[in-house]
């Protein structure tokens, strides 16, 4: 479903992502996992255009289609979808009125009720204040309001790729756990989505169970493995992977 390959970033001259290489297929979970300023969050903007990034060489491909250069909202229409580690606050706008024109902007003639009660129902399985969804998008919103909210929109816009940059980020235990349950849900009713979790620690996977897990340093995947690696990482942490210079691509 994702492809990129041999991805070099940079911005204001200094380089971030080198030589990077991921595989990503249909219904598969990956998480990206790596210290902080490593480049995975860049890599979340990367793959939907962000203007503030120079992209040196290399190619990103959705679906068998290069997309290293369509513009934001035409890589988001495609049904890619990012939960911001740091969601913004839109104030004049609120979630309903922006989910809704955002359906009608992927052309889905969802009547009115069909579209209320898709969206009660999301706000009941994240344990939200049903006010919530007609106040501004974020605006007044607690860390763990916020994360929630991202994950309402995942549930109603229904993105075929989905990228969690730091979910777990902001949230205590409960929140966690209500976040974590409710991306799982999603996937088991859709198979063929699929997920990069981008993350430094791995108590969202707990909750979210990665087919893959890639070790990130350098602007590089350094190692790919399962689940037992992000608890080999837990233990050990990154050092290990900080001076191995070989990349491996996950197929």
């Amino acid at each position: 479903m994702l492809r990129i390959k041999n991805l070099y970033v940079s911005i204001d001259g200094k380089e971030i992502l080198k030589d990077f290489n991921i595989n990503i297929n249909k219904g598969e979970v990956h998480a990206l996992m790596g210290p902080n300023g490593t480049g995975k969050s860049t890599l979340s903007k990367v793959i939907l255009n962000n203007k503030k990034y120079k992209k040196e060489k290399g190619n990103i491909y959705f679906e068998g289609e290069d997309i290293t250069n369509l513009s934001t909202d035409k890589i988001a229409k495609k049904g890619i979808f990012l939960s911001n580690q740091l969601p913004c606050e839109i104030d004049g706008v609120t979630t309903a009125d922006f989910l809704r024109t955002a359906l009608n902007e992927k052309e889905e003639n969802v009547s009115l009720y069909s579209f209320i009660k898709k969206i009660n129902s999301a706000v009941s399985d994240l344990n939200m204040d049903e006010k919530m969804i007609h106040r501004s998008i974020n605006k007044g919103f607690s860390g763990g309001e916020k994360k929630k909210n991202e994950i309402l929109q995942m549930k109603v816009l229904e993105p075929k790729f989905i990228i969690l940059d730091e979910i777990d980020s902001g949230l205590d235990v409960d929140s966690l756990k209500i976040v974590g349950e409710n991306v799982t849900n999603y996937l088991k009713e859709h198979k063929d989505t699929s997920v990069l979790i981008i993350t430094h620690y791995p108590r969202i996977l707990e909750y979210i169970k990665p087919d893959f897990v890639h070790v990130m340093t350098g602007g590089q995947i350094k190692k790919t493995g399962n689940y037992d690696l992000a608890l080999e990482i837990e233990k050990k942490g990154y050092d290990t992977y900080k001076n191995n210079s070989a990349s491996i691509v996950s197929e």
